[in-house]
């Protein structure tokens, strides 16, 4: 249905939007925010001489600038704003004149010195007469506050373009929360290669970041065929399963970016809310033979359209569609990808298209965890590999649905040989698909073989570094080795990458319990609520978190937790701990007593 909506015109209104359109432009334009650093106290020191002082310097700017190509704007107090073209043309004149500037200030005592920060951004500017206005105006002066006296700091959207066109070395202050900015901004330190950064103030100094993270959503069906439905969501995966065999790019797993089919929140929400710095999304329609997809790509720091782009294609040629996206998405994140790389990522799946939708629809059961959908999903891959028997695909599927109900009863060894079986026939088919080498590696974890768990484990993060399961299985393997410490910063990192997964109460009850072997009882009591909220029955979290209230010296909750355990699990015995398979037996009598505690 089309809603059209009529208001009567109002001439002098039309005249005001027009003047509007005139009076306001937007363009891209690099920032760059100057302040002097402790005028205040030289005003008060000497004023006649603070004031003669910033005019000489201003000079000094104003011709730097100007020689550079740039345009002074905004001049107010003891700070200057002006505009340039080329970031590198930004950055060197800010190097140009802060080397005048420190000869000046060379030749005066130290406490009459007058050092300018500099802070340069590149983005989308209004342009209004002679002035500039919008967010990335503010980020170039909220940038220069973090700069040292006598240094630079640039915006990651300017870092890319200077990183490679001069000698300069560059200190990550990463990710950095800017007064009335609503996103976190990626800051750097610039400093000539030669030049001393320690001045960088230690607040400051923090650890340098992961890479930049990717989040492809869930792909929106326009068609108005249900079955669609299952056709988006498809090829959304396998521009997901392209994308994390580049070895450099993080991924966000497909379990979390797909909690957002809401589109209306935006990318840059859903982007910060994913720790994604780029989010893809698509959107599928239909006509006639033809089905047409729109993807987009969005830089969810700030809002902006990187690339955009349609693929029409006949309604049984849809399989071939990722691998046109998935790498041209690369291409536009890392121009030095290779292209034989490019290739090798994202191969023209030859399962037909049948088999295809088959497996997205047992996936998409598999997501719901009920008993029946269970079944469900077992009978569509079973489908599936009556169509294509040497499917690497469907024998993944088969391997992770056998591992599942293996897990469910604690360890079923027919359904571990299954797993084992399928996994192994999946890499006959695939040698590079990481997830058959972590399925091995659980099947070892569940068999009380943790240590040759790492090498499997191993082998599937070197072929995909963003597999959030491998990380956690690993840590999972080296807690039941006694090596809780190694343990923890892969949970973390599990939970980085796959912030919103289904299965992710799993992975907070292994890092709860990594919490608890290391004494860390706070934590482990906050993680395991964490565990909880996600899925209440889970026992092994609650366990935990009685356990580590015990030992934290709150016996009484302690106490009453149990009672509440009790009730939820009246099965209960300490033999299901001792299933678990700890290299060394005396953590799970560690375990047992922390828990006994409570009684």
């Amino acid at each position: 249905m089309t809603v059209r909506l009529v208001f009567p015109l109002d001439v002098g209104w039309v005249a005001r939007i027009q003047m509007t359109e005139r009076l306001y432009t937007r363009h891209v334009a690099t920032v760059v925010s100057i302040d002097a650093a402790g005028f205040s106290r030289l005003m008060g020191i000497d004023d006649e001489f603070a004031v003669s002082a910033f005019e000489a310097r201003r000079s000094i700017i104003v011709e730097s600038c100007d020689t550079a190509g740039g345009r002074m704007f905004g001049a107010a107090g003891d700070s200057i704003m002006a505009e340039f073209g080329a970031p590198i043309d930004a950055m060197r004149a800010a190097f140009d004149f802060q080397d005048k500037i420190a000869v000046l200030n060379a030749s005066l005592p130290i406490e009459m010195r007058m050092p300018f920060r500099v802070g340069i951004n590149t983005g989308n500017v209004i342009v209004r007469d002679e002035s500039l206005y919008g967010d990335d105006v503010n980020i170039a002066a909220r940038i220069q506050e973090l700069a040292p006296d006598d240094g630079l700091a640039v915006s990651e959207t300017t870092w890319h373009h200077v990183k490679d066109k001069a000698a300069v070395r560059f200190k990550d202050l990463g990710e950095q929360r800017l007064k009335n900015i609503a996103l976190p901004v990626r800051i750097f330190v610039a400093a000539r290669v030669g030049q001393d950064t320690s001045v960088i103030r230690n607040r400051h100094d923090v650890l340098p970041k992961m890479p930049p993270a990717v989040a492809v959503l869930p792909f929106y069906n326009e068609a108005g065929d249900r079955d669609f439905d299952y056709i988006a969501d498809g090829i959304a995966e396998d521009v997901i399963e392209g994308l994390s065999n580049t070895r450099w790019l993080p991924v966000i797993a497909k379990s979390s970016s797909f909690q957002f089919r809401d589109k209306s929140l935006g990318a840059r929400s859903i982007g910060s809310a994913l720790g994604a710095r780029y989010v893809v999304d698509g959107r599928l329609t239909r006509a006639n033979d033809y089905v047409a997809l729109k993807i987009t790509l969005t830089d969810a720091a700030n809002g902006r359209l990187i690339w955009s782009r349609e693929f029409k294609r006949q309604a049984d040629e849809l399989t071939l569609l990722h691998q046109e996206i998935g790498g041209m998405i690369v291409a536009m994140l890392e121009n030095e990808v290779e292209r034989a790389e490019q290739a090798r990522t994202f191969q023209i799946p030859w399962e037909s298209m049948e088999t295809w939708q088959l497996v997205r629809r047992g996936r998409w059961h598999m997501q719901r965890r009920t008993r029946e959908d269970m079944d469900l999903a077992l009978g569509c891959f079973k489908q599936a590999l009556a169509k294509d028997a040497n499917s690497s695909t469907v024998l993944n599927e088969f391997a992770w649905w056998y591992f599942w109900r293996a897990w469910l009863r604690s360890g079923d060894s027919d359904d571990l040989e299954k797993v084992v079986d399928y996994s192994r026939k999946s890499l006959l088919m695939d040698s590079q698909d990481a997830r058959p080498h972590a399925y091995l590696g659980v099947v070892a974890i569940m068999r009380g073989q943790a240590k040759a768990a790492l090498e499997h484990l191993t082998e599937a993060l070197e072929i995909n570094p963003s597999f959030a399961f491998a990380h956690s299985a690993m840590g999972s393997a080296h807690l039941l080795l006694g090596q809780a410490k190694e343990a923890i910063p892969l949970f973390l990192a599990a939970a980085r990458l796959s912030p919103f997964d289904i299965y992710a109460f799993h992975n907070l009850g292994e890092l709860a319990a990594a919490y608890c072997i290391t004494e860390q009882w706070d934590e482990a009591i906050r993680i395991a609520d964490r565990s909880l909220s996600l899925s209440p029955g889970y026992f092994y979290s609650h366990f935990l978190k009685i356990g580590a209230l015990a030992r934290s010296g709150r016996i009484e909750e302690a106490r009453r937790e149990r009672l509440i355990f009790d009730t939820r699990h009246p099965d209960f015995t300490n033999e299901r701990i001792e299933w678990i398979p700890f290299a060394q037996e005396s953590m799970k009598a560690v375990l047992i007593r922390n828990f006994e505690m409570a009684r």
